[in-house]
This record gives C-alpha cells, structure tokens and sequence, in this order.
C-alpha cells in the first residue's frame, strides 16, 4: 500500500487495481504550487518524492518528475538527484523529514537532466553516484543541451551553483548495491526515453524505480535521442519481474497494470498505428491526423500528441 507521510491510508486490495490511479488519495491530486514535492511511502522505508506533472519551471527547479530513496540500517540510496543543484536541496530536504541518516548511494536512471544534474550537491556530502555508461555518455553528449532548456524553462536563478558531476561507478548492464539489509539491483535494459534508461529493483519488497521507462498519469515524450521500440522492450523487461509497486519516472507510485496502460499501452498504439499508416501510403505531413484520443486522459496530451506521433514516423523510417 502506499501510505504518505500525512499518514493517510490508501487501502490496496486486488479488486481495486483497476482503479487505484483513478481513486487516488487527496494528497496526490494536482496542485496549483509548481514547487510542490509530494512523499509517498511505498513500503516501510522505500519512498517516493512525487514531483509535478507539467514542465521545468522556476518554482520547481527542474524537479518535474518522480524520484525515490530507500532508509537503510547504515545510510540512504537515492533514486535520482533532481534537476539542478537547488533541486537537489529540495530533495534532501524532504528526505530529512524522515531520516537525518547520510546520503550513501545516489543512482542516475538515465540522461535526463532531473536523473542526474543534481549529482554535484550529493557528492559533497560525500555520495557516491552509480549510473550506466550509456547513461554517462548521454549526459556527456547532451550537456549544452540541457544547460540551454533548462536556462529556458527554469531560468538561470534556478541554475544557481549547478555544476555537472558524472558517476563514480560505471556498469554496463546490471550493478548490483548491497547497504544495511538491502539488496538494491539497477539494470539497463536498453534505450527507452534516453539511451541510458536503467530501473531499479528492490527484489525483497517488490519495488521497482523504473526511472523514465514508466510515465504515468500524463503523457510520454518521445524525443530525438528516444527509441520508442527498444523502450517497449525495456518495459517488457520490468513486466518480467512482475513488480508489486511502481514507482514511475513521472506520476505517483502506483501497479504494473496502471504502467501497462499508461506506457506501454501508448507505446504500442503508435507504433501500430503509424506502421498501418505508412503501409497505407501516408507522409509524414499527414501523420498528426492519426487518432490518438485514447489517451487524451493523460496529462500535457495537447502538448505532446503531435510531436510523439511524428517522431514514431521519423523512427520507424528507418527501422
């Protein structure tokens, strides 16, 4: 069950995993302070830090997204640092309203600049950072790029004492952290939303931190360094697993079956749908008329809808 740190109860039973995502405890409902970071705990000791759904902004710090830590008997493994150096404090300040134990471990799940721009605070505190190497090699490479939206949508005040610091252990696929009585997997499976994309596994809880693999709540986003076919096999890869919580790259923790829906279900759809189109002779000028509306439910749909669809086509193009 997921139980905040307000100390309301959502009650999990199998006849409401259907609906768990719909029904969701007030806490989590949409709030107008785009600063706002919400805790969840998942299972004893594992915790979300809920981020808003909407864009990098000032008031969030590049916090736009979802991320975790886990309380150990000897220091706390986080599950991505935040967007930039302030964010990072962000997090460590909701972590502190739990446990005032050391920062032991932070682990990127990807390129993305919330999954790692906030490694640079960590480490200060004495933090050792484990990421994938194509993870490094992503953030590496899409530096500037990064620097540059993130000046654009949380402004430069956000920037403010954020310095790039890459991790200190490199693993190809899988890595394996023992802390205290956890035994903390992180595996890459393959290039998702980011070429470096990893989930983590928590195998005695049953938790998996899938990092930007999962979205849930609102819309994915297919960019130009996504793969959106090998990100159907790195979600395939945690339904493997068969996890009894997910905490998302985006959205509240929630069910492999709301995951299903939310990602995998959009995933597949266009795929299907632009693989029928081009055999139908469509061109890519055309292909934002596909019907998407399936998922109008999801947020940022307006915003993303079309640009998703169009990358699929640029993609599979080439496939």
């Amino acid at each position: 069950m997921i139980r905040t740190i307000t100390l309301l109860t959502i009650l999990f039973c199998i006849s409401a995993l259907n609906s768990w995502a719909d029904d969701v405890n007030p806490v989590y409902q949409k709030s107008n302070n785009e600063s706002r970071l919400e805790l969840a705990e998942v299972v004893k000791d594992v915790y979300a830090i809920i981020g808003p759904l909407g864009n990098r902004s000032p008031e969030n710090l590049g916090n736009n997204a979802t991320f975790g830590f886990v309380v150990t008997t000897a220091g706390i493994v986080l599950v991505d640092p935040g967007g930039t150096y302030l964010g990072a404090k962000k997090i460590h300040d909701v972590i502190k309203t739990v446990s005032d134990k050391p920062i032991k471990y932070v682990i990127n799940t990807g390129g993305q600049d919330h999954r790692w721009l906030g490694n640079d605070y960590f480490k200060k505190l004495g933090a050792v950072v484990v990421a994938s190497q194509e993870a490094v090699n992503d953030q590496k490479s899409r530096l500037k790029d990064i620097l540059f939206r993130l000046s654009n949508t949380a402004g430069d005040d956000a920037l403010i004492g954020t310095v790039e610091a890459y991790a200190d252990v490199v693993f190809e696929n899988n890595y394996t952290l023992q802390l205290g009585e956890y035994t903390i997997e992180i595996h890459h499976p393959g290039g998702a939303h980011s070429p470096g994309d990893s989930f983590v596994w928590l195998p005695k809880q049953s938790v998996m931190f899938t990092g930007d693999i999962v979205y849930l709540e609102r819309l994915l986003s297919v960019m130009s360094f996504s793969n959106s076919k090998t990100w159907l096999d790195a979600f395939e890869k945690i339904e493997s697993y068969n996890p009894q919580y997910i905490v998302p790259g985006h959205g509240k923790p929630s069910t492999l079956m709301q995951a299903k829906r939310d990602t995998h279900g959009y995933l597949t759809m266009l795929r299907d749908k632009v693989y029928k189109f081009m055999e139908d002779g469509g061109v890519i000028q055309d292909v934002g008329k596909i019907d998407q509306s399936k998922f109008s439910r999801l947020e940022n749909y307006d915003l993303l809808k079309g640009r998703n669809i169009q990358q699929v086509y640029q993609e599979m193009e080439w496939e």
